[in-house]
Parts: C-alpha cells; sequence; structure tokens
C-alpha cells in the first residue's frame, strides 16, 4: 500500500468507526430483537403495583392482577383501545382512582416495540393528533417499563386528568409516537 492511500484509508476508517459507534448508540438496533415482558397487577392504593399479590387471581387461579373484593373503591376513569404510529402497538390504557385518592395511568395486553429512550405520556391532544407532537401540558409518567405486557404508571398527584386526552408511547430520543389510546371518558 503507498503512503498517500493509507494517509486516506486509515483516518477514512476511523471515521466509520466513530459514525458506526455514534449510530449504535442512537439507534440501539438490537433492542429490534429483544422483548420486556411485564406483568403487575393492579394496584389497591398508591403504593408500588406487586405483582401477583393476594386476591389477585385470574379463573385458572395464575394470578392474572384482576381485583378482588377488596378493590371495591377502585375506579375507572377513562379508558381506550391504541393505535399504531411508528411502530405496531397494541392493548388498552386505563386511567384510574384508587380507593386512597391517588391515580395511575395502566397499559394492558400492550404490545409495541422497544427502543433507545421509550417513554409514556399523557397527552392533551387526541391519538390521531399525537403524532405530530405530544402537545404544550403534556406530562411524562417514566420510562416503559416493558414493550409487553401489564403496567401501571402513577400519575403525579394533583394531575387534573380530564385535560389529558391521550396515553402516549413516545421515543423521546427520536421524538416520534410509537402508538396513542384516546381516553374515552368511563359512564360511571
Amino acid at each position: 500500500m503507498s503512503r498517500v492511500s493509507r494517509r486516506i484509508v486509515v483516518p477514512a476508517l476511523v471515521v466509520l468507526v466513530v459514525v458506526a459507534g455514534i449510530g449504535l448508540y442512537l439507534f440501539q438496533p438490537w433492542k429490534a430483537f429483544i422483548d420486556t415482558t411485564v406483568n403487575e397487577a393492579l394496584p389497591t392504593a398508591s403504593a408500588p403495583a406487586v405483582q401477583d399479590g393476594p386476591g389477585m387471581k385470574d379463573n385458572a387461579g395464575t394470578g392474572s392482577g384482576e381485583p378482588s373484593m377488596k378493590d371495591a373503591g377502585r375506579m375507572d376513569l377513562a379508558r381506550g383501545g391504541f393505535v399504531t404510529h411508528e411502530h405496531g402497538t397494541s392493548g388498552t390504557a386505563r386511567t384510574i382512582r384508587l380507593s386512597d385518592g391517588g391515580q395511575v395511568l395502566r397499559l394492558e395486553d400492550l404490545k409495541t416495540s422497544d427502543g433507545p429512550d421509550v417513554r409514556v405520556y399523557l397527552s392533551p391532544r387526541g391519538a390521531d393528533a399525537v403524532k405530530a407532537g405530544l402537545g404544550d401540558g403534556a406530562v411524562e409518567l417514566g420510562k416503559l417499563k416493558g414493550n409487553l405486557g401489564n403496567q401501571n404508571y402513577t400519575v403525579p398527584a394533583g394531575t387534573d386528568l380530564s385535560g389529558f386526552r391521550s396515553a402516549v408511547i413516545w421515543c423521546k430520543r427520536f421524538s416520534v409516537s410509537f402508538g396513542a389510546a384516546d381516553l374515552d371518558p368511563v359512564a360511571g
């Protein structure tokens, strides 16, 4: 190899390695092949949810997280099904007032993609409108715990849920919605 070609090839390889490293960091492509399943029980109070606790049995007795009689003070406020935006997303979003007055967003039977910085938000915009952005006043509830399953997100105290129209699975790094669910009030 001539001296001139070595002066071109070595820096080009260094640049290629740096660009590849940045690309891997930003896109984290391995997450497209890894699923994280979360199966949290419905909470009975504002304390963190516990998986498959006492009184939380399904028809087969396996502990799906369905309520027992002691959860009578809990009330569904709104619910809706997820629609796909940038990544295939399905499942149900529910806002729930707990017996102690706390509020949670519950994602049930969620199926979506994982990503490098995926978060859960409440948005004042409808599910279709969040494709263009979350909107002013959106509230972040935390990082997505898993791309599959049932999970709970505590709504900050004092948040008026009536001002939010959708629950959103949002990639913060790339500012895109994976999917969203309109939160339609539940007749009570």
